[in-house]
This record gives structure tokens, sequence and C-alpha cells, in this order.
């Protein structure tokens, strides 16, 4: 497992080596590249997504992030023989090893303050299921696919958070369901169980997920990165302690000027043009 290239700022000047990175605005999309194999994960191309998205963290100028596949897939998985292959073949401090650094992925994206909309079209399996899981809000297609089939290669379905996020979506039981079972969901399913936000026409998703994150990236980001933040941290909170961490949260967000902005534009009965500040 080698390390992806140093992620640098900002992320308008950064060339990934491993997947399709572009900044357009304030909105990022990462675009997992390799087609031809439905877009399947490598060691190199885990360890880039988690240092992409740490680094995103630090970045002042993306706002909103897109993640798809290209070729009319969303993503397969793990690379069965660059990455199945040699898994058989390691210890087990070196399978620790990997499996960390898969779920540094899942991480990143959860810490990082920008909201993360998933494009999915076509095969979502296994670890890419993961990744649109991971993400805040999730774009489909009715051609859309989408299997935690972890328990199908004699694993568990306890893969890089699922047993933690997936039931805060679907709820307990369906997330039991698919991860036992590791069987498909078509994308009206997907989008009926909650998985999915909404469906899209394939030629149309991913401008869809495009022009949200772009909706996203124009708002309030301060208080967007706030959302984010606090819809992470009140899962393991009590309502008591969810309501005071909120206040304390959202009096914070009193003090930003794009607040002030928003009660100078309601009084001159305009729209607010936000800055993130």
């Amino acid at each position: 497992m080698s390390a992806a290239n140093p992620v640098t700022l900002p992320l308008s000047g950064y060339k990934a080596r491993h997947m399709r990175f572009e900044v357009a605005g304030k909105v990022a999309t990462v675009t997992l590249d390799r087609p031809d194999r439905k877009n399947p994960l490598t060691f190199d191309s885990y360890d880039e997504l988690g240092s992409l998205f740490r680094a995103a963290a630090r970045d002042k100028g993306v706002k909103a992030f897109v993640i798809a596949g290209a070729g009319g897939n969303f993503c397969s998985g793990g690379d069965v023989f660059e990455i199945i292959e040699p898994l058989t073949k390691m210890n087990t401090v070196e399978l620790l090893d990997f499996t960390r650094m898969t779920g540094e992925a899942v991480k990143a994206m959860r810490a990082a303050p920008q909201p993360i909309i998933a494009a999915v079209d076509g095969v979502c399996a296994g670890a890419g299921a993961i990744l649109a899981m991971a993400s805040d809000i999730r774009i489909g297609t009715p051609n859309a696919k989408v299997a935690f089939l972890f328990n199908r290669v004699g694993l568990a379905g306890c893969d890089m958070g699922a047993c933690a996020i997936l039931p805060r979506i679907v709820g307990q039981g369906r997330a039991s369901e698919l991860l036992f079972t590791g069987r498909s969901m078509g994308g009206e399913e997907a989008e009926r169980m909650g998985f999915f936000n909404r469906l899209a026409a394939p030629d149309a998703v991913l401008a869809d997920a495009t022009r949200l994150a772009q909706d996203l990236a124009n708002g309030p980001t301060f208080g967007n990165a706030m959302t984010k933040r606090m819809l992470e941290m009140e899962w393991a909170m009590s309502v008591e302690t969810a309501v005071e961490a909120e206040a304390v949260a959202q009096a914070l967000c009193m003090e930003t000027e794009d607040f002030k902005r928003a009660f100078r534009a309601f009084a001159a009965k305009q729209k607010p043009v936000f800055q993130g500040d």
C-alpha cells in the first residue's frame, strides 16, 4: 500500500493522481475514473480520497463537493485483483492497516465541513456503496444498483462505518437486511428507503447534484458547516444535551456577517448574497 501524493492547498490547484478532480467556482467534483472496470477503488485511490477530504477541512475556497463515477457507473467497490487478491495474502497486522486506511476515507468525508453530494448511477457496490453512504446527500437514478455486498465475499457487514451510519439513513431493520444479505437495491427502492434523497435521469444526475452543490456553496457556508457538524455530534447526545449544544452553535452563527446580511436583505426585500463569513 503506497501513500498518495500529498494534497496541496488550495484545492483549486490540486492535481489528483488516482481519480479526476476539478474545481469550478466554489464546487469541487471528485470523479472515480476507471469506467472500463466500473470505477473500482485501489489502495492508492482509498488513500488519496482520505487525504483529499482531510485537506478540505483547511481549504477556504471549496464550499461543497460532488462525488461521481465515470461511464454510467458509480463504483464497483475494491478492485478484485488490485485489492481483494492481495488481501488474501496479508497477515493480521497488514489487514488491520488496510481496514483502518479505508475507514479513514469515511472519517475524512464526515469531518470535512463542506456538504458532499453523491451522484449515483449504475453499479454502486461494496466500498462504492459506503462512499455514497458517507456523503451527506445522495441523488440516484432508476438504473442505480446499490449493494453492501461484504457478506457475499465471506466478510461482515460492519465495514467502514456501515453499521453506524446506514441504520441512521434507512432504519435499523432495513440496514440489517441489506448488511446480512448483501442484496442489491434498485434506484426506486433506494429512494423509497430513504437512501437516495431523490432520483434523476441518468443523463441529468450529475448536473442535478452539481446544481444542488452550487446552491449550498452559495448559501451561508459557516452555517452549513455547523449543521453538518451538529448532525454528526448529536448522534451520541441525549435530546437535552443536543438542545443545549444547538443553542451554543446557533449563537455562534448569529455572530456571522451572513446573519446580518440576511437581516439587511430581508428588511430591503432583497435576496441575501452570502459570503461565508
